[in-house]
Order: structure tokens, then sequence, then C-alpha cells
């Protein structure tokens, strides 16, 4: 079940843009995204530890994303809840971890291309991240205001998106242009 974002529960929202150097039509962003290997996934963040591909009961598709944002470790399991060759929009119900303990954040992760010209393409990585109940209970048991937990996920999630994006498009554009994700960045 779905988190509806609001302001009393929201913790980030980043978006990031990069250009892909292949044209609209040869991107397949779902393609990518849904069989990416976990090297391939590595290689695009210093911060990414694992990914793997699976599919919920329901047979939906799922990625599942190890990561470290700020200070926290993250396991993300996003199911692609929509998934076509321009967008993809995969909604996880995250596992984080610090040295506080353990909690539970919703993350939103949008996937975007459109067209630019004959030849370029853009790719817009998008990611929203909402305090589940699990989760301000949490915080409130640690003594830390939801407004301080927003700022620190904030700033760090702009700086993983920042970081990754870029890589995400060239990683995007070498399957896009050669069917290989191991090209040279």
């Amino acid at each position: 079940m779905e988190i509806k974002q609001t302001n009393e529960n929201a913790l980030s929202a980043s978006t990031v843009s990069a250009i892909i150097n292949a044209p609209f039509e040869k991107v397949n962003i779902a393609d990518w995204l849904l069989n990416l290997p976990d090297a391939e996934y590595q290689r695009c963040s210093a911060h990414h530890i694992a990914a793997g591909n699976t599919t919920t009961y329901d047979g939906e598709p799922m990625s599942i994303n190890v990561e470290t944002i700020g200070d926290a470790l993250v396991i993300q399991h996003y199911v692609a809840t929509v998934h076509r060759p321009d967008y993809c929009r995969m909604l996880s119900i995250s596992d984080t971890l610090t040295a506080s303990g353990r909690s539970k954040v919703q993350v939103l992760w949008e996937l975007k291309a459109e067209r630019i010209d004959e030849k370029t393409t853009r790719y817009t990585n998008s990611i929203h991240a909402t305090a589940t109940p699990e989760f301000q209970k949490f915080i409130s048991e640690h003594g830390i205001s939801l407004a301080q937990a927003a700022k620190a996920r904030q700033e760090a999630s702009d700086a993983h998106n920042r970081e990754e994006t870029p890589n995400f498009a060239k990683s995007i554009e070498n399957k896009a242009l050669f069917g290989k994700y191991n090209l040279p960045f």
C-alpha cells in the first residue's frame, strides 16, 4: 500500500537530469533497469553495494537495491508499478539501518526519458522519500524531529542522486547504442 506524501511525512525529494547521447527510440529504461547487472549498478555510484531483480508474488517486476544514503544502509524493494521504455515508476518500502537501529521509509523512484532531438534524450531521475508510521515512531523514540530527519535525508539523497544520475544516463546510453552495460563511462 502506497503512503501519500504530505507536508507532515515528507523526508526528501530530489530530481536530477542528464543527457543520453542516443536517440529516444533506442532508449529503453525498463529493459535497462529490470535487467541491470549487479556490477553495473555498483559502477554507477560509490555508494551502491548490490542490486538484483526478482518478482513479487503477483509476478510484478521488482528491483532489489542495497546502498548507503548518508549514514544509513538502505535496502530498497522496488516494485515496478509502471515499466515502459520511456518511464518507470518504482515503489519501495525500504529498510533503513543506522547506528541507532532499524526502520522503514517509503521511496518512490521515477526514471524518465524525453526526446530532445534525433540524437539526444534527456534522462530524469526523481526520488521521493516518505516517512512511514514506523519511521515516525523510530525518530520520536530517538528524540529526533521529522524536520531534523528530513533535512539530513534531503542533503544525503540529493548528493547521492547528483552522483548516480549522470552515470545511470551513460549506462543507459551504452545499452541503447551498443547493447552492453560495461563500456567505459
